[in-house]
């Protein structure tokens, strides 16, 4: 096995070398291939951040700090994508017909082991809200079930439990998590004190998606299901965001979007369900498959852009290359990087908690003096910063979002905006 893999680090990266020189990656400004858009892969030193840089072509008219909505994907997989799309439309019909549904169960399989699981338990979906709404869809409700959510849960899926009230008279209860805990155990707590005989579901967060605070995952789904209730995890900014194992989880069921962190094309998702949970679920699209346990049954989408799914396959060479691990530990710095020079800072609030291992990438901060629609529009027009405003649910502020390709030069730019529009 370590063979294998060996052998296809060197072909991956001999792939992106021809790849990579192709005048389909050259911009559109530009009539011809220049150094600055070769990519020469370097070795783990000291400038190895500043040569993943190159790998993305970045607007020069501001700064990007809003990667929590979708993040722009380099130019080795933009150039795999583009091959799909042109092997696609010539293939048309034949590849519908022949190998869609084999190069699916070779991308499933390949993506279940990244994450962590059985590749029976995962499908590929479009994005977070089409995996978590099947869910709540889809769940065996009975009139007066209980269901427990936060107010700093995605909005989709909260306008989606308001239809299951509507629709089967479903109670939905609503906790509202601290922006700063002081442990574990009063996140877990806050859950547990919703629970009654009548409740069936949680949802929860494995990373809040306005402020970035990573939840105690596990420990909630070991609590409830102490009480025989099912845990279903909103995980759309954590899969190629930090390093873990979706069973380790101990969860029932876990939403992820591969268009944020894992950087894939737009319109790639994640679902999975554990097993002894497949044969209640109803699909949000009725399939031909008649066998209950088999969670192709809870994916049929219909004709959809496959060459999305295949790029999925592009998007995990480019992350095994760089290392999740090492993905992990650089957005954490460079989170780190600039809220540490802020949290003290006058008129500032960091809406994030300090602990290091409660965040990644993405933090949140306001402003005392102006509100988070302000700061998001001076910080663009006067500082060419981009980012967006968050206020609702204890949170009001802006939500700032990093990448691999983020400078420490641009931080710094960020921290002496902030500063300055802190004195205003």
């Amino acid at each position: 096995r370590q063979t294998f893999k060996k052998m296809k680090k060197r072909t991956f990266l001999k792939a992106l070398g021809t790849a990579l020189a192709s005048p389909l990656l050259i911009s559109s400004s530009s009539s011809s291939a220049n150094e600055k858009d070769k990519i020469n892969y370097p070795d783990f030193n000291s400038d190895y951040w500043n040569q993943i840089r190159e790998h993305y072509e970045l607007k020069s008219d501001y700064i990007n700090l809003e990667s929590g909505y979708y993040n722009i994907i380099p130019k080795p997989t933009l150039f795999k994508h583009i091959e799909h799309i042109k092997r696609i439309n010539i293939e048309g019909s034949y590849y519908m017909r022949n190998n869609r549904l084999n190069d699916k169960k070779s991308i499933t399989n390949r993506l279940a082991e990244f994450v962590g699981c059985k590749s029976n338990n995962i499908a590929i979906t479009r994005n977070t809200t089409e995996s978590l709404d099947l869910i709540i869809g889809g769940f065996p409700w009975d009139n007066g079930d209980e269901a427990v959510f936060a107010k700093q849960d995605y909005g989709a899926m909260k306008v989606m439990f308001e239809q299951v009230h509507k629709r089967h008279g479903v109670i939905n209860k609503v906790v509202s998590v601290p922006n700063h805990p002081d442990s574990d155990e009063e996140i877990v707590s806050l859950y547990e004190s919703q629970i009654t005989s009548k409740t069936r579901l949680i949802m929860v967060c494995h990373m809040i998606n306005i402020t970035g605070q990573i939840l105690p995952i596990k420990k909630i789904c070991d609590m409830a299901h102490k009480y025989d209730v099912e845990v279903m995890v909103d995980g759309a900014h954590c899969i190629g965001h930090f390093d873990f194992n979706i069973e380790d989880l101990n969860c029932d069921y876990y939403g992820s979007s591969l268009h944020k962190w894992l950087a894939t094309p737009l319109g790639a998702g994640l679902l999975y369900v554990d097993s002894k949970h497949t044969s209640k679920i109803w699909p949000l699209l009725a399939d031909h498959n008649n066998d209950l346990n088999n969670i192709d049954r809870l994916n049929h989408i219909g004709t959809h852009p496959v060459h999305i799914d295949l790029a999925i396959n592009d998007a995990l060479d480019y992350i095994e290359w760089m290392g999740i691990k090492r993905k992990e530990e650089r957005l954490r710095y460079i989170q780190n990087y600039w809220t540490d020079k802020l949290r003290d800072h006058p008129n500032v609030n960091i809406n994030t908690p300090k602990d290091k291992t409660r965040s990644c990438a993405i933090a949140n901060i306001g402003l005392d003096n102006m509100s988070s629609k302000d700061l998001a529009e001076k910080l663009f027009k006067q500082f060419n910063v981009f980012t967006v405003a968050i206020n609702y649910a204890n949170v009001n502020g802006c939500r700032i979002s990093p990448n691999v390709f983020t400078t420490t030069k641009e931080l710094d730019h960020f921290i002496g905006a902030i500063k300055s529009l802190s004195q205003v």
